[in-house]
């Protein structure tokens, strides 16, 4: 050290504070926009509130807010989420990878249940893309996972890529092993459409990871907090929750863009897949 820098520091006030760690921001409206969104979406930790703020900025034209900044803020204002236990690892480890990296390469499909406050049990099948995670299509009845919800599914999704043509090249189709998948009607059926079935490995739900992960989020940040009085409206508010999570659901794999987001990002920039996730 030098002595005039020596000099410097030894003559300074008693009310002398350094500049680079005691920056004084104000944060009042960065934790109202948090309240709004947490206010509406209770299940959302850090990383998808500032997801969500960043693409508000974005369409604001204001600057984007640094997710460190975020979880600052939330962990000050005790409002991150508590963390989850430790989960031991699987004695049947897989290996595989169901994500790709190009659109219409694979499809998925599962299917859940929930009850109503009345006792009504209700139960969905869906189809969601292993790239860009869209909820293709989905059906909800009061009766029981069978092959023509499944086709009708099938088709839906088919409809929503291709409109009125088919696949130029096969997609595929991967589900588990539950009977109405297996049925013969429902592959023949599948193949007509230009789908390719794929079942997973008995026992095996890690196999179909991206249908077992929505299954989790739709009821951990949607089916958890919606109204559900009754099946009609049930049904009702569902077709909204698929509604926001192929919009604004934040995924990580995505760089924590909604569905709809990074496939309107991907058109813009004309980008493949693959190049718009590295970026």
């Amino acid at each position: 050290m030098s002595r005039a820098q020596l000099h410097v520091i030894l003559r300074r006030t008693d009310d002398w504070m350094d500049g680079r760690r005691s920056r004084h921001t104000d944060d009042t409206d960065v934790l109202l926009r948090i309240h709004h969104v947490i206010g509406e979406l209770p299940t959302y930790g850090y990383r998808r509130v500032w997801a969500l703020l960043r693409r508000q900025a974005e369409l604001d034209g204001m600057p984007a807010i640094n997710a460190k900044r975020v979880y600052r803020i939330m962990r000050q204002n005790a409002l991150l989420l508590e963390r989850k236990p430790a989960v031991p690892p699987s004695k049947r480890a897989h290996t595989g990878r169901v994500a790709v990296k190009e659109s219409n390469q694979r499809w998925c499909s599962d299917g859940f249940e929930f009850c109503c406050d009345n006792g009504e049990r209700l139960r969905v099948t869906f189809a969601l893309d292993c790239c860009d995670r869209e909820a293709l299509h989905w059906a909800v009845t009061t009766g029981g996972f069978n092959s023509e919800t499944v086709q009708d599914v099938m088709l839906g999704a088919v409809e929503r890529r291709f409109g009125n043509d088919l696949p130029s090249s096969p997609v595929e189709w991967l589900t588990d092993n539950g009977s109405c998948y297996r049925a013969n009607e429902t592959r023949q059926f599948a193949r007509m459409l230009g789908l390719e079935p794929k079942n997973t490995a008995v026992r095996s739900p890690e196999s179909n990871g991206i249908a077992e992960s929505f299954v989790k989020t739709i009821k951990r940040d949607y089916i958890s907090i919606m109204p559900k009085p009754d099946g009609l409206t049930a049904a009702k508010n569902l077709a909204e929750a698929f509604e926001h999570y192929n919009e604004w659901h934040p995924h990580s794999a995505l760089g924590y863009r909604s569905s709809r987001e990074y496939l309107r990002q991907r058109a813009c920039n004309g980008l493949s897949d693959n190049r718009c996730l590295e970026i």
